[in-house]
C-alpha cells in the first residue's frame, strides 16, 4: 500500500505539480524519500542498498533528486497523530502551502479520544477525516489495513473485511483494495473499487 500510495503522491506532487502532503505514521520521512528517489529515478533499490551504483545511476539520481526537490510535495511523519492534530497541521499547510491533496499512511495507526473502545475510536479517526475533507475542500487518501480474516481467506477482498470499524466503508466516498490473484506473481497488483458513492464500482 505504501508503494501505491507513493507513486500516486509522485503523479500529482510531480506530474501535475499540485501541492501534496503525506501523513506517514508508519515510516520515517527518510526512508519514503528513499524509496521516492529510487521510483522517481529508476533505479533498483538493491543498487542504492549495496553501493553498486553505475555513472549512470548516479546521474538519474542526481536528475530525480532536482526533480523531487522542485515538487511541493510535503512528509509529515509524526508518530501517534490524533485526528485534531492532524486537521491542525493541514488546515496549517492549506494555508501556508495551498495543499491540495492529503494521503494518511495509515488510519489505524491514528488515535482518537475515545481509546477504551478501539471500534468507536476507528469511526472517529474515520469520521473526522471525512469532515476534513468536506472542510478544506481536498481530497484526502487514508490507506487501511484489512483484518486477519481476509488473510486467512485470501482471494478479492470485500468492504466487511476493513478492520476495526464499518465506519470507515460507510465514510469512504470512494473505496478501493489492492491484492494479488496470484500470489506467486509479486509484481502484479490487482485493484478493485468496492464502493464509488458518484459511480460505477
Amino acid at each position: 500500500k505504501t508503494a501505491f500510495v507513493l507513486n500516486v503522491a509522485r503523479h500529482v506532487a510531480v506530474e501535475m505539480k499540485l501541492p501534496t502532503c503525506i501523513f506517514s505514521l508508519e515510516m520515517s520521512r527518510e526512508e519514503l524519500a528513499d524509496r521516492l528517489l529510487v521510483r522517481q529515478g529508476l533505479i533498483d533499490a538493491w543498487k542504492i542498498k549495496t553501493g553498486q551504483l553505475s555513472d549512470d545511476d548516479f546521474s538519474s539520481l542526481s536528475e530525480a533528486m532536482g526533480v523531487l526537490a522542485e515538487a511541493p510535495l510535503y512528509i509529515d511523519d509524526t508518530p501517534g497523530l490524533t485526528v485534531t492534530e492532524l486537521r491542525t497541521k493541514a488546515r496549517r499547510l492549506q494555508i501556508d502551502k495551498g495543499i491540495k491533496f492529503i494521503i494518511v499512511d495509515y488510519l489505524q495507526l491514528m488515535h482518537g479520544i475515545n481509546r477504551e473502545n478501539r471500534v468507536q475510536e476507528v469511526s472517529e479517526i474515520s469520521q473526522g477525516l471525512k469532515n476534513l475533507a468536506r472542510e478544506l475542500k481536498i481530497p484526502v487518501l487514508a490507506c487501511a489495513q484489512l483484518n486477519r480474516q481476509m488473510e486467512a481467506r485470501g482471494g478479492k477482498p470485500r468492504l466487511s473485511d476493513l478492520r476495526e470499524s464499518g465506519s470507515i466503508e460507510q465514510d469512504a466516498d470512494v473505496v478501493m483494495f489492492l491484492y494479488r490473484e496470484d500470489e506467486e506473481i509479486r509484481e502484479m497488483v490487482s485493484c478493485s473499487i468496492e464502493k464509488h458513492r458518484n459511480g460505477p464500482t
